[in-house]
């Protein structure tokens, strides 16, 4: 079998409730696109059924892969894992409630596939009347908080990192992915940092998105965590953690 040209990573930690709607939707979407595609979903440790879920799907569309972690690792754990593993030229990684729809990744491929960037990083916030479903105003005045870290700290300028749909040509994900250090919720910001560090073009696309009331993230603490991970982040660059820009071009070269 021909390797696909799209990868769409998911990841998922007890996403039995959700997830299977969300595949048939990728599913439906995919046909009717008629793209060369498959779909991995990386199950995060779940306690609940989620893995078996995703077989039943797999077994059924052979499209669909499952990942399984070595027990819960964390989100950024997870799509590292899908995107090290996946085999597409273009690649996308969604959360498991498609809070942007799948029929939005056509705005971020376009981006890719035109050569405009080697990453498009969806946006809540750049067009905000395409939320269908705003969050709520604790969320959003800690987004803000977190933003003006982000531009201290990191010195990203990006108006959304957090939105959890990002695509990927083939030599970003070989560029990025192998040097991330973070697991948890502050990866994009390490995403976005490392792209700008070892030079890929990066473009901030307006998607549509709802917010879901069954997120996981608590924002107190989980947002005290994302800090201490943009420290964490700018310790590693200080200390010589992350690969130099010249040694990761020659691994690059070499790779493709």
């Amino acid at each position: 079998m021909p390797a696909p040209f799209y990868s769409i990573v998911i990841p998922a930690y007890n996403e039995a409730e959700r997830i299977g709607a969300s595949l048939d939707r990728i599913l439906a979407f995919i046909a009717e696109s008629r793209w060369s595609a498959e779909i991995i979903v990386v199950n995060d440790g779940s306690r609940d059924n989620t893995s078996q879920v995703v077989q039943e799907y797999s077994r059924r569309n052979p499209i669909i892969r499952v990942l399984e972690n070595p027990g819960n690792r964390g989100k950024g754990y997870s799509v590292r894992n899908g995107m090290l593993n996946a085999s597409g030229q273009v690649l996308l990684f969604t959360d498991a409630d498609l809070s942007s729809p799948i029929e939005e990744a056509n705005k971020l491929f376009a981006v890719i596939e035109s050569g405009q960037a080697d990453v498009a990083i969806g946006s809540r916030y750049l067009q905000s009347e395409l939320q269908t479903r705003k969050q709520p105003l604790h969320r959003r005045m800690l987004g803000r908080a977190f933003n003006g870290a982000l531009r201290m700290i990191l010195g990203l300028s990006y108006v959304d990192t957090q939105c959890g749909f990002k695509a990927f040509n083939r030599k970003a994900v070989t560029t990025i992915f192998p040097n991330m250090k973070i697991e948890r919720w502050g990866f994009d910001p390490e995403i976005l940092f490392l792209a700008r560090r070892y030079g890929l073009r990066v473009a901030e696309v307006p998607v549509s998105w709802a917010h879901d009331h069954r997120s996981k993230i608590s924002p107190l603490r989980d947002g005290t965590r994302m800090l201490g991970e943009l420290l964490r982040i700018r310790m590693n660059s200080l200390g010589g953690k992350y690969v130099s820009s010249a040694a990761q071009a020659r691994v690059v070269t070499k790779t493709a």
